[in-house]
This record gives structure tokens, sequence and C-alpha cells, in this order.
């Protein structure tokens, strides 16, 4: 893909939730749930953005769509102003080109409206189509989706789950979107339907040349639909890059311990489980310096006071960790130092971004 078919920039996303307490609702403290999150999608592609529960993805996904205002920072598509900075009916327009599909087959649709109903009123919304034509869009949508197009006289209480997600991803697709954000749409589902959905994802990627911000939480569904791959830890991005290097050099510790944890079927392929002490601060009181320092198994002396930059290492592969950033990374034990040639490249990098 070439640098000139950027569709979507986030620039340093931030989203503090005010915590008030007192009669006068005094604002006390704030929830730092996504915290300088910056990374741009290209056409046709899959970006996985995956964490633990917590570490502010969803929120991440929702600050795109501008569902929820950020505190600061910037979202442009193509060559828009800044989304962040425009009134609900500045943003209709760039509504039908980022839409979403929401993790929860059941709550997300309307039980009153008939599936047809729930299609069709993004359709009349925007003015794309009605009478006949709306009736015939309805019914390729569904069709498109794997179902018939006489569902569209049903309720979403006579489906399943997977086909209930089905009806979500048509109706995503019903004002003919370029950027969809995909919010777990597999996590509530059984495991079967799981890969019959991500077939689907993929399949209409192709057919309506889509992209996609997929966010979830396991790694080998990301692993499967995904180009390239980020990880967020406590409001972050600690690690970014293609899903080749992700998946086959994972440079930061949390990472490495995500990546241990996956199962395998082949037992001569098993990795060393990484066990993390404790649990995931609060987002409320971060820790000091690296945020995931409290729990890495390879922290070193400055990681409680410095917070480490998000530095490239090799072609797009960005990691935000000490081992690979000067002059720290030269402080670091012996048995956790970055491979030879990581830190040549590092020492490269942070050379030339100082």
């Amino acid at each position: 893909m070439s640098g000139n078919d950027t569709l979507l920039r986030v620039r340093n996303l931030r989203k503090f939730f005010p915590i008030k307490k007192g009669l006068l609702s005094r604002t006390v403290n704030y929830v730092q749930a996504v915290n300088d999150v910056s990374f741009d999608l290209k056409s046709k592609e899959t970006l996985g953005l995956v964490g633990e529960s917590g570490c502010g993805k969803t929120t991440t996904g929702r600050l795109i769509l501008q569902l929820i205002q950020p505190t600061s920072g910037e979202v442009y598509f193509r060559e828009s102003p800044n989304l962040a900075t425009l009134s609900s009916r500045q943003m209709l327009p760039y509504r039908r080109k980022l839409q979403m599909i929401f993790q929860d087959p059941y709550s997300s649709l309307n039980p009153r409206m008939t599936v047809g109903s729930i299609i069709g009123e993004a359709l009349t919304i925007h003015k794309l189509a009605k009478g006949q034509a709306k009736y015939d869009r309805i019914a390729y949508l569904l069709q498109a989706v794997g179902l018939r197009a006489d569902h569209m006289r049903r309720f979403p209480h006579e489906f399943s789950g997977g086909q209930r997600q089905r009806i979500g991803i048509a109706r995503a697709l019903a004002v003919e979107p370029e950027v969809i954000v995909a919010d777990e749409p597999v996590s509530a589902l059984d495991v079967s339907i799981q890969a019959q959905i991500i077939n689907l994802l993929q399949a209409i990627q192709e057919e309506f040349s889509l992209s996609f911000v997929f966010i979830a939480h396991d790694l080998s569904v990301v692993g499967h639909i995904s180009h390239r791959v980020a990880v967020m830890y406590l409001g972050k991005i600690v690690e970014m890059g293609a899903k080749l290097d992700i998946f086959g050099q994972p440079l930061h510790p949390y990472t490495q311990a995500l990546l241990s944890a996956i199962p395998r079927v082949d037992p001569k392929t098993r990795r060393k489980r990484i066990l993390l002490e404790g649990d995931v601060p609060s987002p409320i009181n971060p820790p000091s310096g690296c945020p995931f320092h409290p729990r890495c198994p390879k922290r070193f002396a400055p990681c409680d006071k410095v917070v480490p930059e998000l530095l490239e290492i090799t072609g797009g592969h960005t990691v935000s960790c000490l081992l690979y950033q000067e002059p720290y990374a030269s402080q670091a034990p012996a048995e956790h130092a970055a491979p030879p040639n990581i830190r040549v490249a590092a020492a490269a990098k942070s050379a030339s971004s100082s």
C-alpha cells in the first residue's frame, strides 16, 4: 500500500472521564481511559486493536466515530477537518463513511423494529434510497451477509446470536461506509459461529473495499483477520506493527506475555507461558514511568521513573519500552537485553530522533 492511501489518521487521542463527588459534584480525579493514542489506517486494511479488558480499546473505537467526545486529540478521515471539532450536523456526512459493528448482537438491535426497518433507517436518514430501490437495497444487503431477503419482515428476537450479528453487519454496510470499527464482533458468539463471522467480514472487506479497526482481546482471532496489530495497555499503545512482526518477533514484554497465553495445537510449537504479576493498575492513578513496569518480568532501574517513547525499530514496527531506547537500553540486565540486531536498529532510531 502506498503512503497516499491513508483513510484515517488518529493523533494524540485522549479521553479522561471525570470522577465527581460531593453535593456540588466537584471533579476530584479522572479515569484516564485513553492516553495519547496515534495510528493510521490505510485503504482495505484491517488494524487489530488488542489488549486486556479495561485497556481503552473500545473507548478508542467510540472516540474515532465521535460517539463520545475526546478530551483532546485529532481524528481525520481523508482530507476532512478534525472530526472532534465538528458539530452533529457537520458530522453527518462523515457518519456515512465511518460505521460500527457492536459487540452485543442482542442489545444493539431495536426489538420493536423489523429487520427491514433497522437496516432501512440509515438509508432514510442519509436519503440514499426510497420505495422499491430501498427494498431492493435491503434485500441485497441481507443476502450479502448470508441471510434471506424475506428475513426483513421478521423481528430480532426471531434470530440466533450469529444471525443478529449478520443483521448488525448489514446495517453497517447500508450507507456504503469506507471504515468500519468492529468492537469485539465475535466475543459473544459460539466458537463455530465466530469463524463464520470472521470469514464473512473478510469476504465483505473484499467485495465492498472496506477498512476495519478490529477490536478484540483474543489474539488468535486478531492474527487471522488483521494486516497490522496495535497492542494497548492502560490507555496507551505499547507496540504496533505488521501482523508477521508482532506474532513472529514481539518486542514488548506485554505482547510477549499475551502471545504466550495463546493455546497451541502442536506440542512442538508451544511457547513457555509468561505469567504476569499482580493486577492491571487503576487508570485513575496509573503508575509513574512505564505503565507496565509493576507487572513487567523484564523491568530494570529506570522503568519506574522514565516514560518510554513509542519508537519505530524497523519498517513500521514500533514499541514503547526502555529495553529499546538509548541510553537506557545499555543499562538493561544481559538476560533481558534485546537481540543484537534489534539493539543496533533501536540505537540508530534513538539517535535519529534525538
